[in-house]
Order: structure tokens, then C-alpha cells, then sequence
């Protein structure tokens, strides 16, 4: 579903552009949608068919995203495994100082070798009310001020709907643009598109290699561009907005991690409106890629701030619980699968 739908849903009852203003407002804001400005009740500024119809109303905006488990972490961090309407899940996820991560798919084609999402492949878009209804949801437990489009997904393969819902939050949902953050693996397409939003969030670039052949080999299905040109785009679309770029980097220990990569990090970065953020694997004990010793991540940390590269270490959310992108799901999955079947 999309934010028109939604839209379309409220006009049918009768609600002016108005009325659908204010009730998307309170929606996106965690709120009862029969609650107007200063607390307005429903009857100070609804008409009788809108406030009729507002019980059915909220139970098809309560259907895009219900919360199915919530997973705190000692971070301060909580993991949701929210449930779309038609029983597909994604995952979102609190960030410590108001922050929210979202997802733009249910699963993802991009197959990156050290993602559980990528595993499951590309199951179906999320519409943009689908997108919005995760913030509205999260708003319900916290406050949230910024949204990073880092779930699961590629932001870049559902890109009108990311784009409509971006526009919603940077107006009627009331985040500052900055504090919007598009995560892409470098799809051309955005570097077309953004510039000519409205709403222009800060763009976060999955680089995890310098070598085009590794980073091709780590992100199999991402499009084909040299790391070289994806930081000039990068960079172009920084200075145009005034936002740094954030280049993502998974450390893989043995893979991504060694000094020939951190040399090549300061030749394409060093000068450039960036940070690196520094993402250590978030590794269970059988799986084919380990993060690197902690001693190794300082080393880097150092090795880079000290040569004027901005880096930073973050940790995926959930690391204590095993919940790293797509994790949850993945086990929600086999659950359901595990549990016989009715026979009459």
C-alpha cells in the first residue's frame, strides 16, 4: 500500500485535504488519528462520516505494521520484528539517541555474501505506507527523530516508494533532513533522483572493499562500479546538500581488513566530505566470516583517524542477542516452518 491509498482511504469518508492532514500527521507521530492539533478531540474538527468511520480507519492503519516481538539489547538498542498485512515480516530497529532503522523490502536481491538478508533473496516491495508505518509504530515506544533506510532492503530497488515515504517524513512526519539517511550499494539511480527530491536526506554508501573485484565478489548482484566512481558521486552529492557521505564498511576479519585496504580507504577518502563507519561483523560461530580481534579494530580506528580519514566503530544493534539484519526473521521463519500443519 501507499501513502495515496492512504489518502484515497480518508477522502472516501468524507475527509478534506485538511482533515487527511491532520489525521496523517498524528498517524505518522505514534498518535490516535481522531486526535487533532493541541489534542483537538474528533468532533471539534471531523466531520460525522470521517468520525464514523475513524474504528475501521485505525484498525487498516494498525494492519501495515504490527509488532510481532520486540528484542531490547544491553546497547539500549531493541530489535521489532514487525508483521506486514499480509503475514510477511521485516525488521526495524530502535537506535540508542531516537533513532530508527527501517526496512524498503521483504528480503533483498543484492545477495551480499555476509548478509542474512541477502540469503533469502527478494520476496516482495514494501509500499510506502508500508515504509511510514514502521516509524509511525516505533513512535509508540520512543521517540524518533532520525531514520536511516538501512533495514532490509536496497533503498535503490524500491525507489519510488522509499523516495515518497522520505518526502512524508522530511514534511508532515517532521524530521529534519539530514536526518534522513538513504543507504545504498551505488545504483546510478540515485545519484540521479536524489538531487531532485524536496526532501534531500544524507546518503550512506556500502564501499566494504577498495578493490572493485572484492567488493564485486562481496556484493555479487550490486551494480557494476569502481569504488573510485562511487565516492566521486558520493562526493559530488556532499557537497550539494552539505552533508557528509557515510561510507559503510562490514570488517571482515582476513578479508577486508588487512593494511593494503586501509590504504586504500585514505587514498579514496582523505580530503573527501566523509566518515567511515566501521561496522565489525556480527559473527555466530559457524558462519564463514568472523569480525576481526578487538586489539585490530582499534589499530584501524587509529591507523585512519590519525591520517584524515573521520572514523568511526558501529556496531550492529542487537550483537548480544544475534540479532543482525535479517536474523530475526530468518528464525521467525524456521519457527513457523518447524510447526505441524492441521489435518482435519
Amino acid at each position: 500500500m501507499r501513502i495515496h491509498d492512504i489518502h484515497q482511504s480518508f477522502a472516501a469518508v468524507g475527509a478534506k485535504p485538511r482533515h487527511i492532514g491532520r489525521m496523517t500527521r498524528a498517524w505518522l507521530l505514534g498518535r490516535d488519528i481522531s486526535i487533532g492539533r493541541r489534542q483537538q478531540q474528533a468532533e471539534d474538527f471531523l466531520p460525522l462520516s470521517v468520525r464514523e468511520a475513524l474504528p475501521q480507519l485505525a484498525m487498516e492503519l494498525d494492519k501495515l505494521a504490527r509488532l510481532r516481538s520486540e528484542h531490547p539489547a544491553a546497547d539500549g538498542s531493541a530489535r521489532l520484528l514487525v508483521e506486514l498485512a499480509d503475514g510477511q515480516m521485516v525488521e526495524s530497529v530502535l537506535l540508542p539517541r531516537d533513532g530508527l532503522c527501517v526496512s524498503s523490502q521483504v528480503g533483498c536481491a543484492v545477495g551480499c555474501l555476509f548478509c542474512m538478508t541477502g540469503k533469502s533473496g527478494l520476496l516482495r516491495q514494501l509500499g510506502s505506507a508500508e515504509i511510514v508505518a514502521q516509524v509511525a509504530l516505533a513512535r509508540r515506544f520512543r521517540p524518533v527523530k532520525k531514520v536511516v533506510f538501512m533495514g532490509m532492503g536496497e533503498p535503490a530497488h524500491n525507489l519510488d516508494n522509499v523516495l515518497e515515504a522520505i518526502d512524508l517524513l522530511g514534511t508532515d512526519g517532521g524530521i529534519g533532513h539530514k536526518n534522513l539517511v538513504f543507504s545504498t550499494v551505488g545504483d546510478p539511480r540515485v545519484f540521479e533522483r536524489l538531487p531532485q527530491q524536496q526532501v534531500k536526506p544524507a546518503l550512506a554508501l556500502s564501499l566494504h572493499s577498495t578493490d572493485a573485484e572484492l567488493r564485486q565478489a562481496l556484493l555479487p548482484r550490486a551494480p557494476r562500479i569502481d569504488p573510485e566512481e562511487l565516492v566521486e558521486l558520493g562526493e559530488a552529492y556532499a557537497r550539494q546538500t552539505g552533508f557528509p557521505i557515510q561510507y559503510q564498511w562490514t570488517l571482515l576479519k582476513g578479508i577486508n581488513d588487512h593494511q593494503d585496504e586501509m590504504d586504500g580507504i585514505l587514498r579514496l577518502l582523505k580530503g573527501k566530505y566523509a566518515v567511515m563507519n566501521l561496522i565489525p561483523y556480527n559473527s555466530l560461530e559457524d558462519d564463514a566470516y568472523q569480525r576481526p580481534d578487538g586489539e585490530r579494530i582499534v589499530q584501524i580506528v587509529r591507523y585512519l583517524h590519525s591520517r584524515g580519514v573521520l572514523t568511526k566503530v558501529r556496531n550492529s544493534a542487537g550483537q548480544d542477542i544475534d540479532g543482525g539484519c535479517g536474523q530475526l526473521r530468518a528464525r521467525a521463519e524456521q519457527t513457523l516452518a518447524r510447526r505441524p500443519t492441521r489435518t482435519s
